[in-house]
């Protein structure tokens, strides 16, 4: 290496040096801490003492691990297909050629832009009982049937959890366990407009020809959307799914504002649990193994989406 290439090196060290020094401090050395921490019996306010597997040990043995870990699995279930169908929807619509495309597009966006803690402050309201705008509304329609989870019920048969019962409606929607995770799944679509937007430019980078081909053979608007448009936006899909499994699996803020993990810990998420064993109780060794643990869920779940999008997602020129 000559002097001059000596001195360029040290020009490029010197430009990026910010970003290395944060992404050392602030992401390689806590991430090494935290793993060693999981080793430990570290109380924060004392030195850690190793004590080998015994943090995940006890994980195995811990009821409220299971207990957070079916909570978090039904929300996922509940929120990220939900999610996926709503904002790949909302982008369909928002890229037909209609008048006013740019202000329907910025008021589907804005609300994600919205602070977390403003935006559970908002929709408690929204949900309260007796006062709330979704039950005025729904009162003001004469709507006071029984409601039924069959579609729920399903599921929550799948993940080992009591099926819920029938319930007068309006509902009391963050006070009634059988509710609760329900209206969090229902709040979670007010901040879609990011997976919107991301869909919006996978479709118009469609080739317009693909359209006009499928056009020519016959094919209606259902066919073209089923042979054309999600073949071809079958990479933003599994974009989407992978960041909503991320972004799901590790959700606090807004359950945490808005339930508190009640009522009855029906929505008791996992990094509840972990935020209290960390910061609460000063466990904070038993809450990095946890968080490990989490890791590794969600490293097996993308593993799991990866391994599958094989079969359905088809890039161009391939």
């Amino acid at each position: 290496m000559t002097s001059r290439d000596r001195a360029q090196l040290m020009k490029g060290l010197a430009f990026t040096s910010p970003w290395l020094i944060g992404f050392l401090g602030l992401t390689i050395i806590p991430c090494a801490l935290s793993l060693y921490y999981s080793f430990c019996d570290y109380s924060v306010l004392e030195p850690p003492v190793w004590i080998g597997l015994e943090n995940y040990r006890e994980l195995l043995i811990d009821p409220e691990f299971y207990r957070t870990l079916r909570n978090t699995a039904y929300y996922a279930l509940l929120t990220i297909p939900a999610g996926l169908m709503v904002s790949l929807g909302l982008a369909l619509l928002l890229n037909a050629p209609i008048k006013g495309q740019a202000i329907y597009r910025t008021v589907i966006f804005l609300p994600s832009l919205v602070p977390a803690v403003a935006t559970a402050m908002v929709w408690m309201w929204l949900f309260n009982a007796r006062l709330g705008l979704i039950n005025t509304a729904l009162r003001t329609i004469g709507l006071e049937t029984e409601l039924r989870f069959t579609l729920v019920n399903r599921i929550l048969e799948a993940l080992n959890i009591a099926p819920l019962r029938p319930l007068p409606f309006p509902p009391a929607w963050l006070s009634d366990p059988r509710t609760a995770m329900l209206a969090l799944a229902l709040m979670s679509l007010w901040g879609v407009g990011h997976t919107v937007v991301i869909y919006l430019a996978g479709l118009q980078d469609i080739p317009r020809d693909l359209y006009e081909a499928a056009e020519i053979d016959g094919a209606g608007p259902v066919r073209r959307l089923f042979n054309v448009t999600l073949p071809m936006l079958s990479p933003v899909i599994f974009f989407n799914l992978v960041m909503a499994i991320i972004g799901t699996l590790q959700v606090f803020a807004i359950p945490f504002i808005m339930t508190g993990g009640g009522p009855l810990r029906a929505t008791y998420l996992y990094t509840q649990y972990l935020y209290e064993k960390a910061f609460m109780y000063q466990q904070m060794g038993y809450a990095s193994a946890m968080a490990w643990i989490q890791l590794l869920i969600i490293l097996a779940l993308t593993g799991i989406a990866f391994g599958t999008s094989r079969r359905w997602v088809h890039y161009q020129g391939r």
